[in-house]
């Protein structure tokens, strides 16, 4: 152990000596660890400071707003609707660039599968 690790230890254990310790938000509850094994090893700190940040990949938001949409499509008037159709279109081409599956309209639950029936169609 070199001295600035010796030293470090020495004013951990003097903080825990006065209590500095006791009073934590989180104290005696389990550590929320998260896997970062999927994400390569030079682009984890990255990673984790744009989540801390609130910032989210581009894939990702956009497979956000597409669940958004897909479950607001059957509520929109039918000129809105054909122009959110053309969204969905674009945004499911920008998670295939990203190798992510697509959104359909039927992933919004019974919104998806009531607007496939009004508009005639057969839910996949």
């Amino acid at each position: 152990m070199d001295w600035l690790e010796r030293l470090a230890e020495e004013r951990i254990r003097e903080a825990q000596a006065r209590g500095e310790f006791e009073h934590l938000p989180g104290a005696g509850e389990a550590l929320q660890l998260e896997d970062w094994s999927q994400v390569p090893a030079e682009q984890r700190l990255a990673y984790q400071v744009l989540k801390r940040a609130g910032c989210v990949p581009p894939e990702l938001a956009a497979r956000r707003e597409a669940l958004a949409l897909a479950a607001q499509l059957a509520e929109l008037a039918p000129a809105l609707r054909e122009r959110g159709l053309k969204r969905l279109a674009l945004l499911n081409s920008q998670l295939a660039d990203a190798g992510l599956p697509p959104v359909s309209v039927a992933d919004a639950g019974g919104y998806g599968a009531r607007l496939i029936a009004k508009l005639g169609g057969e839910p996949r």
